[in-house]
């Protein structure tokens, strides 16, 4: 299973969920390696596969680098059309 594939649940072929508290875990993981940008260009591609994407626990995205990164894919997503639960 390639490691993008935690990050989002599919929950049918327009709608998923991303859990921020896996998505943290593989921002302090990207971090360490050196794959940040990666990792949310991964995100990015992943979203544009669906409609609506439903955030879990976003306490996780506390730390303020990681949820200017998520807000800035999310901000795209939301440009093209896509909703943000």
């Amino acid at each position: 299973m390639r490691r993008r594939d935690f990050l989002l649940l599919r929950v049918d072929g327009k709608t998923t969920v991303l859990s921020c508290e896996s998505l943290f875990m593989r921002f302090l993981d990207a971090e360490n390696d050196g794959t940040t940008e990666r990792l949310f260009a991964n995100l990015a591609s992943d979203l544009d596969q669906v409609s609506a994407v439903t955030l879990v626990d976003r306490a996780w995205l506390s730390r303020d680098d990681l949820r200017t990164r998520v807000d800035a894919v999310l901000d795209t997503f939301r440009a093209r059309g896509g909703r943000v639960a």
